[in-house]
């Protein structure tokens, strides 16, 4: 049996799981919001032109308004000043949109303290637990703070300091742009925890990421139902021409022990 064809039989047996790790999209759906003077992107809102009436008898449609970087979606390098002059999201190879996944789990500490960083002590932990992270490998980084999706406010957690959420720290940032992965995703609003403005350089996640040809990928959710190790990664953004990045679609298929 050829290799497509084993997928295949497993999808149908039940023993390879398509795992979900997609936010819903919608008006609701939470998005970065940048202080003053810098812009912000648009949250989705749907335009009808036609809903089965005299615009269109037999068919409903809608003209879709968003930002590339809504909900769950993936960064290119061109997103990001140390990347402009990389490639954009319809230019990315799609053989780096599907690869092996690494789950890295902090839902303890971030549980303790929203403004956890990843630190390499504990990428190294992780690696020599679990073995080295392969080539082409997507590096998730699972903290629960999905289950705060629900709301802008709760999800964003900002105060008067700023929004308290977690991320990686500089030197991790840099530890993970000379790894071998291709990408890095969260759960959160972006790649970056959410005090790093405040980091030198700021917003090392995307520094030192997208500077290296990684991609981002954010507002994931399911990671609890991923192993460790095992769990292949389908990345599918839309190929917009020239853009910095795209709402995605993502999936995982899980081998069933």
């Amino acid at each position: 049996m050829s290799t497509l064809a084993t997928l295949l039989s497993g999808l149908t047996a039940g023993v390879v799981e398509v795992v979900d790790l997609t936010a819903p999209l919608s008006p609701q759906t939470p998005v970065l919001q940048l202080p003053a003077p810098f812009a912000n992107t648009i949250p989705l809102s749907l335009e009808t032109v036609s809903d089965f009436d005299d615009d269109g008898p037999a068919w409903g449609w809608n003209n879709l308004h968003t930002g590339e970087h809504t909900g769950t979606h993936l960064d290119a390098p061109v997103h990001w000043i140390t990347g402009r002059d990389g490639l954009s999201v319809d230019r990315i190879p799609p053989s780096r949109l599907v690869g092996p996944v690494v789950v890295l789990d902090g839902t303890a500490q971030v549980a303790a303290d929203p403004d956890f960083l990843l630190e390499p002590e504990h990428l190294e932990a992780w690696v020599a637990e679990s073995g080295p992270i392969p080539d082409g490998a997507w590096l998730l980084f699972r903290t629960g703070w999905s289950s705060r999706g629900g709301s802008q406010e709760t999800f964003l957690n900002a105060d008067e300091q700023g929004p308290h959420t977690p991320g990686v720290s500089v030197a991790a940032a840099r530890w993970l742009a000379g790894s071998p992965v291709s990408g890095f995703g969260v759960e959160t609003v972006g790649i970056d925890a959410g005090g790093a403005g405040a980091f030198d350089p700021p917003f090392p996640a995307h520094h030192f990421l997208l500077g290296a040809d990684k991609y981002g990928l954010t507002q994931l959710q399911n990671l609890d139902r991923l192993p460790t190790t095992g769990a292949v990664i389908v990345v599918s953004p839309l190929p917009v021409v020239g853009g910095t990045g795209s709402p995605a679609r993502v999936f995982a298929f899980v081998e069933k022990g």
